[in-house]
């Protein structure tokens, strides 16, 4: 099984992936990131399909070819399962399509609750006593995937958003690599990833 990890910033979910020590084929990145340095270092191919080429942020970003060029890149390396680690681009239908049910997602939110780009925010703007971060299968609809699993944040009093994101990004360290773990073994074993995490759940007492 080749897994790919998709990235945008400072990548240090990737390198909580690989010191987990899951092996990782590929690297992609929708922009210049740190991300892509780790990549290098760690001796993983990488590509950077740069947004720029494709309307950038701007209203005419053309989303459909991008996530064209994304696929392409993935169907090149013969990758069988995504990983998306804090990637700025939602991904439009040919990627959904190429890859269905082998895209999988991290939030830092509790999901349903607080879906979007502002999870940590919106959690404490609600005054919620927890929150923390799921791991989904990614769709095209952003952050309504199937669950996998979730990792549980407290929030303590004076927490601001900075605090209680890096709480959140010590869990998801953790549980992101595992549950990719496991996803891998669902694709070995000939199941699909959401059957088998939902096996895994009616299993569990």
């Amino acid at each position: 099984m080749k897994i790919a990890v998709l990235v945008s910033g400072s990548g240090t979910i990737l390198e909580a992936i690989l010191d987990a020590g899951v092996d990782v084929d590929l690297v992609i990145s929708d922009r210049p990131c740190r991300g892509l340095v780790v990549a290098s270092e760690a001796g993983i191919p990488s590509e950077l399909i740069d947004r720029s080429a494709f309307g950038g942020f701007s209203a005419s970003f053309d989303r459909e070819a991008y996530s064209d060029a994304v696929r392409d890149a993935l169907a090149g390396h013969d990758i069988d399962l995504v990983a998306m680690a804090g990637f700025g681009t939602v991904l439009g239908r040919s990627i959904h399509h190429s890859f269905s049910g082998r895209i999988l997602n991290t939030h830092p939110a509790l999901l349903p609750l607080f879906p979007g780009w502002h999870g940590v925010e919106d959690a404490l703007s609600a005054g919620v006593s927890e929150t923390g971060c799921t791991i989904h299968l990614a769709t095209i609809e952003m952050d309504a995937g199937p669950i996998l699993a979730q990792g549980v944040v407290s929030v303590v009093e004076g927490d601001t958003v900075e605090t209680l994101h890096e709480r959140i990004k010590a869990v998801e360290r953790v549980l992101y690599p595992t549950t990719i773990g496991q996803a891998l073994e669902a694709l070995q074993a000939g199941q699909s990833i959401e059957h088998y995490f939902s096996t895994k759940k009616e299993a569990t007492p």
